[in-house]
């Protein structure tokens, strides 16, 4: 059975020499749904990584799949069903919204494209059911314009736009950057309760390790498109392989005035930020050598739910199968 979403050896090049995304493979089974973190500050590659997954920009070389097809060869009923199935929720509550319209428009529109309600009646429990499923009052969100309501009520609004779809993974981009620190919690507990009770794969794209470890099961962390360090959140975030996953726990601000953020990692080695073959961190890294600026790193198996691209660990056996997310299976269906 093919994955539900597949990327295959997928480049994004952008002005013929901007590498967005390099060489990326990487599956999401709808057999063994879970929560996959997709991290990297910006400029990593995460977004290109989502419009790529949602069909929203088409690959340079390689190829996106759902459920085994090519989503560019896809034929009218099955774009529709792919469009249907893998919905997304964006960075901004406030794009979203059409100030003219109140909230009943933004979650019916979607019931009416894809024709999945017989009756005006059944649309609006299909909306009920939406809204209470992200922790919303029906009957005090519905017949609200978008100003009478709150920047989470927004976010949760949206949740419940893909959610109305009953869709087969969702794509969370950055959901919790633009509400209050009081709200990141309510709303990445009702993501983890989504993907328990509903069975939803979500994959969650960020820049920020905290909210990552409290909300996934498994982190893959990009640098300049490439994967840098891949494995159970758990081990990734308590015990960073790659220098550069190390430079970014390092900076997460901790509750230590006299700590300086990121002073575990040192200046690289007189290297600056000349081109090279190798790794792309080599230019940033205190821990480079020769063959780093040589040949790319292949991903080393640090543990076997963790993986790195870096040659410190050049004694390990490499990763056979390049597919993240087929790793991320295998230690799912073990446990």
């Amino acid at each position: 059975m093919p994955p539900l979403i597949e990327l295959r050896k997928v480049s994004k090049i952008f002005g013929g020499s901007n590498v967005a995304l390099d060489n990326m493979t990487f599956s999401v089974p709808d057999s063994l749904p879970q929560i996959v973190t997709i991290a990297g500050e910006s400029g990593s590659g995460k977004t290109t990584l989502m419009m790529l997954l949602l069909g929203f920009y088409e690959p340079t070389m390689g190829g996106v799949f759902y459920d085994g097809k090519d989503i560019w060869k896809l034929n009218k009923e099955e774009t529709m069903d792919f469009r249907r199935n893998v919905q997304a929720v964006f960075q901004d509550p406030f794009a979203v919204y059409n100030p003219f319209y109140k909230v009943d428009n933004l979650l019916s529109i979607p019931i009416k494209n894809f024709k999945i309600a017989a009756s005006k009646a059944e649309a609006r429990e299909l909306m009920s059911t939406a809204l209470r499923r992200v922790g919303l009052r029906p009957e005090e969100t519905l017949g609200r314009f978008p100003h009478q309501l709150s920047g989470g009520q927004r976010q949760r609004i949206a949740v419940a736009r893909a959610l109305v779809l009953k869709p087969r993974i969702l794509i969370a981009d950055e959901p919790v950057s633009m509400v209050d620190a009081s709200l990141r919690a309510v709303i990445l507990r009702q993501l983890k309760e989504l993907n328990e009770d509903l069975k939803i794969p979500i994959l969650y794209i960020t820049h920020d390790l905290t909210t990552a470890y409290h909300a996934s099961e498994y982190i893959i962390v990009l640098y300049r498109g490439s994967v840098m360090e891949a494995g159970h959140v758990e081990d990734v975030i308590r015990n960073p392989k790659h220098p550069y996953t190390q430079l970014l726990v390092n900076s997460i601000p901790w509750p230590d005035p006299n700590l300086l953020w990121g002073e575990a990692v040192e200046a690289a080695k007189g290297i600056g930020t000349r081109a090279n073959l190798g790794c792309k961190f080599a230019s940033r890294c205190p821990h480079v050598m020769d063959k780093c600026l040589e040949a790319v790193p292949p991903l080393f198996e640090v543990d076997k739910r963790h993986v790195c691209s870096c040659y410190l660990f050049e004694n390990q056996a490499t990763m056979a199968d390049p597919d993240i997310g087929a790793l991320f299976s295998q230690v799912k269906a073990e446990a």
